[in-house]
């Protein structure tokens, strides 16, 4: 046995294992946490392995369902990093699997423990076995756009202060889901927006230009956040077509908050 690995959570051990590896890293059947912190730990190494994952459908759609890692894995992609696959029959056991070691990932209690192996044998039927089954798996589709390109296109587009409200907003949540747990992507865009007194159509064009979200998405989140008084509008004429609306903030809460505390301060008008 290779050493064993012991852990207070899975960021140890993922990123223990990945700063090891000779080679590409393949992770079996892992836990939604697990996924999570995956996206994490790439994101933070410099020298990150490239990294397949093989995970059942409904993990990856739960954990991609939060803007802030799905950006962040749609940049690993991208990159050529990380790869998703989906299995359709889950396999019996959490596993990392590396060129030279094949460990399996136990939670107990407040402990997570990577039990490890170096045995040959076992280590080349585990590559043979798994590689196999990531042959015949399809690739799991990811809609969210790279967060680098969001960042770049913002700014570009719309100013470089709105892009860096952008960015404290998200570097002040934890999650960004929009079900009662953070807000959604095209919620923090408008507020960001409003707090910038930019166009809605200019926002909106972006969001829909850059994949987050469609115009008519836009325009639907924009009428229940003016509906509840977080954001409020006033309509600019043009030259030619109707009016354009400029976006501001509603709330005096919101008009005095940083924009690293707009999303707890808009969080709570709405609960």
């Amino acid at each position: 046995m290779s050493s064993n690995l012991l852990e207070p959570d899975i960021e140890g051990i993922l990123r223990a294992t990945l700063e090891n590896a000779s080679g590409d890293v393949l992770v079996v059947n892992p836990s939604d946490e697990t996924v999570e912190e995956l996206v994490s730990v790439l994101a933070d190494l410099s020298d990150a392995p490239s990294v397949q994952v093989l995970a059942d459908d409904s993990v990856l759609k739960d954990v991609m369902a939060d803007f802030i890692v799905a950006s962040t894995a749609a940049d690993l992609i991208e990159a050529e990093t990380l790869a998703l696959h989906t299995v359709e029959s889950r396999p019996e056991n959490s596993l990392l699997i590396t060129e030279d070691s094949v460990v399996a990932v136990v939670a107990a209690g407040d402990r997570v423990a990577g039990l490890s192996t170096d045995d040959d044998a076992f280590i080349k039927s585990a590559n043979e076995m798994y590689a196999d089954l990531w042959e015949q798996t399809a690739a799991f589709t990811l809609r969210t756009p790279p967060i680098s390109r969001v960042r770049s296109s913002l700014s570009e587009d719309l100013g470089s202060t709105v892009g860096s409200d952008f960015e404290g907003v998200l570097s002040s949540l934890e999650t960004a889901r929009g079900d009662g747990d953070g807000l959604d992507e095209v919620t923090i865009s408008l507020l960001v927006a409003a707090k910038n007194e930019a166009l809605l159509y200019d926002i909106s064009k972006w969001g829909e230009d850059v994949g987050i979200a469609s115009k008519a998405t836009f325009s639907r989140t924009k009428t229940k956040l003016e509906d509840m008084g977080l954001i409020t509008t006033e309509k600019v004429p043009i030259d030619v077509g109707r009016p354009r609306l400029r976006l501001m903030l509603g709330d005096e809460r919101l008009r005095g908050a940083k924009p690293d505390q707009l999303a707890s301060v808009a969080q709570s008008i709405l609960n």
